[in-house]
């Protein structure tokens, strides 16, 4: 990491896009093939709007905006985080998009606790998001 976190600090508002091909690729990554992810039919039978990005896509995705703001995957001692509300993707060229922004909340010796906000559409998608990274004391 170039620089030294500070309490207060702030990351983004950055947008990640999702569209129904990122649900493909990453169902073949994760091995997660649910039908919720790929078929409208399939995902009003489970009850939903239409379909939705995987939960830990989504988690992936806010915690992949992190991890460059931080500088690298080393940096990340652990992180969590709840799931709120689904992120519907429409079967359209743009699909939909995440917003990922996050503040230091604390730092304390070598580590800095950082809360991050993922949202879409403006409504939390994912709750109580916590990342504890480590950094060289100054």
């Amino acid at each position: 990491m170039s620089a030294q976190l500070t309490e207060g600090q702030t990351f983004g508002p950055r947008a990640i896009g999702v569209t129904r091909t990122t649900l493909v690729r990453y169902a073949g990554a994760s091995g997660d093939f649910n039908p919720i992810h790929h078929s409208d039919r399939a995902a009003r039978e489970a009850g939903m709007d239409g379909v939705i990005a995987h939960g830990m896509w989504t988690m992936g995705a806010a915690l992949g905006a992190v991890i460059e703001w931080v500088g690298g995957p080393e940096q990340v001692l652990s992180q969590r985080a709840r799931f709120t509300r689904p992120v519907l993707v429409p079967d359209t060229k743009e699909g939909a998009s995440i917003e990922v922004a996050a503040t230091v909340r604390r730092v304390v010796d070598d580590t800095a606790t950082l809360g991050v906000d993922v949202k879409c559409g403006g409504q939390s998608v994912l709750g109580r998001v916590e990342v504890v990274v480590k950094q060289e004391e100054q």
